[in-house]
């Protein structure tokens, strides 16, 4: 747990939910209380958070929930300046705020925060792209209350746990493979992502974050697999629209995703 106990071990899942689960059964407490799960660091790190892949030496951290809050925002502006993510098994948070925007000016939002419910109505099992909607949705002018859970905090002593007796500086996971875990379907050991889905999944997230006010790595990583083969962007767009229909991307979005597989394949950044 992020926030101080003995290390437990998990087994026995397939998919991200499972694995919420299973954490929650070796520390003896409701699935509920895990909000997300970060790799080899106990801070709230949103550059860190567990997605779709593992390495197989990486270390969980597990943030469970803290304080309760009720905070009252103006949309003075159309956009509030946030870019949501979720734990793929229920719940949204905010993964980045954007200096200077609506909510930067609100101290008490912090990265991290799961939004639990917009006006009291309840966002437990809502996507994150569902949840970005709503805010965009929200007419400017008029004030709105967010209902959050921020994460348990850590305590300042705790240090990330380096890997031990693995040997100073090697970087965790490197040479040992990806435990790929899948919205559909088993979770699968792979070879470490290769430079050009690096690079692809990160243009592609960017492209999420722009478009649609999400970060989601497994997203884009699913996006990537699907346009890897594609021949144009027809191609692709079918192949989203097969896959992931209920996203409903603008043809211009997925031009764009086209265009970043394409760069990436050939070592453009």
């Amino acid at each position: 747990l992020a926030h101080g106990s003995p290390t437990g071990r998990v087994e026995g899942f397939t998919n991200v939910r499972e694995l919420y689960g299973k954490i929650a059964e070796a520390f003896r407490i409701p699935p509920g209380e895990v909000m997300f799960c970060t790799l080899n660091t106990h801070k709230v790190d949103m550059e860190k958070l567990l997605g779709g892949q593992i390495g197989l030496e990486d270390f969980i951290f597990a943030h469970t929930k803290g304080q309760r809050k009720e905070v009252e925002v103006f949309k003075s502006e159309e956009a509030l300046g946030l870019t949501i993510t979720d734990n793929g098994a229920g719940y949204a948070f905010i993964k980045r705020i954007r200096e200077g925007s609506v909510i930067d000016r609100i101290p008490v939002i912090s990265v991290g925060d799961m939004i639990e419910a917009i006006d009291g109505q309840s966002l437990v099992g809502a996507r994150h792209y569902e949840v970005a909607k709503m805010l965009k949705e929200l007419p400017r002018g008029r004030t709105f209350a967010l209902q959050l859970t921020e994460p348990r905090k850590a305590f300042d002593m705790i240090g990330p746990r380096a890997g031990g007796s693995r040997g100073g500086g090697t970087q965790l996971g490197t040479g040992r493979g990806t435990l790929r875990l899948r919205a559909r379907g088993p979770a699968t050991v792979e070879e470490q992502p290769s430079a050009f889905e690096e690079r692809a999944v990160a243009k592609v997230d960017d492209l999420l974050e722009s478009y649609m006010g999400i970060r989601d790595s497994e997203l884009a990583a699913t996006m990537v697999e699907l346009g890897r083969d594609a021949q144009d962007p027809d191609a692709l767009a079918q192949a989203l629209d097969s896959q992931l229909g209920d996203f409903a991307f603008p043809d211009e979005f997925v031009f764009d995703v086209w265009g970043a597989i394409g760069d990436a394949k050939v070592g453009r950044c």
